[in-house]
């Protein structure tokens, strides 16, 4: 019988199913052919026709929006308070992180952000009488992306905050961003004790007025020429922030000792900034943000254009369906874990530092910067596939943006919608994560792939808007 046969030859496998099976096959001497493939996502047969029937439309879509972000030119060009700058922007509307989020389904971090915000604000003096004001109504919630605005983890911006402001000035359109708390109790992680509303104040009182001073002595500055300088240099800036506040600083420090004539000021916000490497994070955020709003409302692209989490839904939004939210569950990233803690300390993901994946930075360009996987106990390798494998689901590839260990390639961007239902390949994304319960702050730092229900209900979206 044919089958005997097959048994006096030497077999040669194919594995398409869990890793475990290829390296228990290869530890038996076996030799083994490894497949990366997974199915596509579970989407409707008539919108995944509706999508054929309509590729070409999409790719003179989506041609544009990639040139518009390639061409984007991101410059940091001041600090201001947020009420004068934001639009929208009012002394009761606190801006958050993600997409729309009601007070009873915020989680513990926003929460904790939230009462910190309101503290800061000096509408209330402790936890009780600030939780009162966020349940009453008084206050309105809305996403920083729907006012121009980004905000790292709980991303909770009021109206008496400092921030940056960075203009695109290939396209003439602005975006914002706080100044980054640095570690340990901070609000961006849900803490909102005296230590961290104090810091907060010597934020706006010191650290503000010197750094607007030596920005309008500098008059502009370059983001994405440190961007590219310091994926050069090990950063992936979003987890990795190192070099690009390192970067920044030499930009910065001359203008700080220039302007500043109290010595002692000046030694304390050139220590504040040396003393945190993810300084330069709240200006990669925007630099990503003021990049990509530059396409939004390109009709028919099926390019992504913000991706989001608030601790309780995923949100994205499409170049090609105007403002509207596609949203799903946020889930608990891989991690590791800061001592005491686990993965049940752990909220689901939160935050707008994923816009940096959406610009081709982040997880889209692990592969320059290693060190990160190791959070997970993974390798210089799996750094290099993760990259690899986000150029299957993104548009095009960066003209600045460039991997060395890939020979210089320029990272995957672009991400396309239509690319990730269809080969089932999710957004690889690297982050913090905040504690589960308000008050307490980052309990580890880790990576997640985002979840595929909010890319399914956007390829929805764009399939009813090319039937119109």
């Amino acid at each position: 019988m044919k089958f005997k046969k097959l048994f006096n030859k030497k077999v040669k496998t194919v594995n398409i199913g869990l890793d475990s099976f290829e390296k228990d096959l290869q530890q038996q001497g076996q030799e083994v052919t490894g497949l990366d493939w997974t199915p596509p996502a579970d989407l409707d047969e008539h919108v995944l026709q509706t999508l054929k029937e309509n590729q070409d439309k999409i790719e003179r879509a989506n041609e544009k929006a990639l040139e518009i972000i390639l061409n984007g030119k991101p410059y940091l060009i001041g600090l201001d308070i947020a009420r004068n700058v934001i639009p929208g922007m009012k002394d009761n509307l606190l801006l958050h992180a993600g997409p729309p989020l009601t007070w009873e389904r915020m989680s513990g971090p926003m929460k904790g952000a939230m009462i910190g915000a309101i503290i800061y604000e000096g509408k209330a003096k402790n936890f009780k009488e600030a939780e009162k004001l966020g349940s009453s109504g008084k206050f309105k919630f809305s996403p920083c992306h729907e006012h121009d605005t980004v905000g790292p983890m709980a991303g909770v911006v009021s109206a008496s905050m400092p921030v940056f402001v960075l203009k695109n000035e290939e396209y003439g359109n602005y975006a914002y961003c706080t100044m980054n708390e640095g570690l340990g109790k901070v609000l961006r992680y849900g803490a909102y004790d005296t230590e961290t509303i104090e810091k907060l104040k010597w934020m706006e009182k010191v650290l503000y007025p010197t750094l607007k001073k030596a920005i309008e002595f500098k008059e502009k500055i370059d983001l994405k020429n440190i961007i590219a300088q310091a994926l050069h240099m090990g950063d992936e800036v979003h987890n990795r922030n190192r070099a690009g506040t390192s970067l920044f600083y030499r930009e910065i420090a001359p203008a700080i000792v220039e302007t500043c004539k109290d010595n002692k000021i000046t030694a304390k916000v050139l220590n504040f900034i040396n003393g945190n490497d993810h300084f330069f994070l709240n200006l990669s955020m925007p630099a990503a943000k003021v990049t990509l709003d530059a396409a939004r409302n390109i009709e028919n692209s099926s390019i992504v254009i913000a991706m989001t989490r608030n601790g309780t839904d995923f949100g994205l939004q499409l170049a090609g369906t105007k403002d509207s939210w596609f949203v799903g569950k946020a889930l608990v990233p891989d991690a590791l874990y800061f001592s005491g803690f686990t993965k049940d300390d752990a909220n689901p993901d939160i935050g707008d530092s994923s816009i940096t994946e959406t610009a081709g930075l982040g997880g889209f360009a692990i592969a320059a910067s290693p060190a990160i996987v190791q959070f997970v106990g993974g390798s210089a390798t799996d750094a290099v596939n993760y990259t690899m494998t986000m150029y299957e689901i993104a548009y095009g590839e960066n003209n600045i943006y460039q991997v060395p260990y890939l020979n210089f390639r320029g990272t995957p961007t672009g991400i396309d919608v239509a690319k990730v239902v269809k080969k089932g390949i999710l957004p690889f994304i690297d982050t913090g994560v905040a504690h589960k319960d308000p008050g307490i702050g980052q309990v580890g730092a880790g990576v997640l792939s985002a979840p595929m229900q909010p890319f399914i209900k956007a390829a929805t979206g764009l399939a009813k808007n090319l039937k119109k």
